[in-house]
């Protein structure tokens, strides 16, 4: 089983891609720096967990 993201990650997540879903790709790295630009998140864990979940996002529409 993997894990469970919090409201507020999905939340936070789902805005960044509506706002910029052009700027996003499928690729987990470019992600994480694409979001630390367009998003103030105070701890590198939780910019991370975000990031990750736009990729996911990211490759379900492809």
């Amino acid at each position: 089983m993997g894990r469970i993201k919090t409201i507020q990650v999905k939340r936070i997540a789902i805005q960044l891609v509506e706002l910029h879903s052009d700027k996003f790709k499928t690729d987990f790295i470019d992600n994480k720096k694409i979001v630390e630009e367009y998003a103030t998140i105070p701890s590198k864990k939780m910019r991370n967990v975000i990031a990750g979940y736009v990729t996911r996002l990211m490759q379900q529409k492809r």
